[in-house]
């Protein structure tokens, strides 16, 4: 008599883990970047990157900053103001400033120039940070962390 035995493995030795990036993004590290095409103020690019489920860029060590650097063309909006405090820097996920890397003599606030008014958000540019009204237009760099598929059980059927 034959007998079929169909056994169920509910968990799997065999783990498959996948770290992707949505099409368009670049992934660094443990992140997911996208270079944005649009321009717009620094409100409009933290909106576009929410909408995408990431935020504005925050940049948390020397070789992220060397990373955008090389991706990022002109200058483009990261997470970073000091919108609730002048003059305390603030990233997107509320986290203080600790590396910097401001341009010489920057950030300035406009330097005190009525034309300039409030410098209140940064950009990044090939020399370094800068301080800029975030109601000036700039392409914006959104990150947000990369996917990691959870290992699903496998079911495997035996025929004895």
């Amino acid at each position: 008599v034959k007998a079929n035995l169909t056994m169920f493995l509910v968990e799997s030795l065999v783990y498959l883990t996948e770290t992707t990036c949505p099409t368009g993004w670049t992934n660094f590290s443990c992140s997911c970047y996208l270079f944005s095409d649009e321009s717009g103020s620094w409100d409009q690019g933290r909106e576009n990157c929410r909408a995408r489920g990431a935020d504005l860029v925050v940049i948390d060590s020397p070789k992220e900053q060397e990373f955008l650097l090389r991706f990022t063309s002109g200058s483009a909006w990261i997470g970073l103001s000091d919108r609730d405090e002048e003059g305390t820097w603030k990233w997107v996920n509320k986290t203080p400033l600790n590396l910097v890397y401001w341009e010489k003599i920057q950030p300035d606030n406009g330097g005190g120039d009525p034309q300039w008014g409030e410098e209140d958000c940064a950009e990044i540019r090939s020399d370094g940070w800068n301080d800029l009204s975030c109601d000036a237009s700039l392409r914006w760099i959104c990150e947000k962390l990369t996917h990691t598929n959870t290992p699903t059980p496998t079911q495997t059927t035996f025929h004895l």
